[in-house]
């Protein structure tokens, strides 16, 4: 998927988080988004998915060069956040198979390859509410990385993860960038984006 950011702008009461942000996010590329906290990392991926609106600009979805119509824009977008919320009542097993049944899953997974990938084969029936907070995170990253999806928006990826679950982020980020998606990483992390990223968003650079 192609993403073209024309003058995006977002201002929360009278003050703006950034302002005439152009740029062009090109099918298949991996792009960092950079800035220290209160930049606007995550509003912007908000603002990308659709979740928010802007305050001035737009953005162009495509397609292999054909338009892609707003209502059809979340069939090709995954995001995963740390704000991000999982259904508590369900068990693993449960919520991806709720999941998948909107959403369309990477040729070549199952749920049970899924589970034994994200290493929570033990927690296959445990309810979401009684994961840790590292293991609710895999969780989240696996619903982005395992879905077929043309643009995928990470947020702090590994926030959460001990040492063995940045490894596993690292090996699926790899995996994900031998297929066609876009891939936007917002951090403050150099080790979660310089391997996969060559170029880098700063919005301190569209700052008021």
């Amino acid at each position: 998927m192609e993403v073209s950011l024309q003058n995006l702008a977002k201002r929360y009461n009278k003050e703006w988080i950034f302002k005439d942000l152009s740029y062009d996010l090109a099918a298949g590329e991996c792009y960092a988004l950079i800035g220290s906290n209160g930049s606007g990392k995550s509003t912007l991926l908000q603002i990308i998915s659709g979740y928010h609106l802007p305050s001035a600009g737009s953005i162009a979805y495509m397609n292999q060069g054909a338009p892609i119509a707003p209502e059809h824009i979340f069939q090709h977008i995954s995001i995963s956040t740390p704000y991000m919320e999982l259904i508590d009542e369900f068990t693993l097993r449960e919520h991806l198979d709720f999941h998948f049944k909107f959403r369309k899953m990477r040729e070549g997974y199952t749920v049970h390859k899924i589970i034994e990938s994200c290493l929570l084969l033990s927690a296959r029936d445990k309810y979401i509410k009684n994961f840790s907070s590292g293991m609710k995170q895999r969780l989240k990253l696996a619903l982005s990385f395992y879905t077929e999806s043309k643009l995928v928006l990470l947020d702090e990826p590994t926030s959460n993860l001990d040492n063995q679950g940045t490894q596993w982020y690292m090996e699926r980020v790899r995996e994900l960038r031998k297929t066609d998606a876009t891939v936007l990483i917002a951090s403050n992390q150099d080790y979660e984006y310089e391997e996969f990223c060559s170029e880098h968003i700063d919005l301190l650079k569209y700052k008021n």
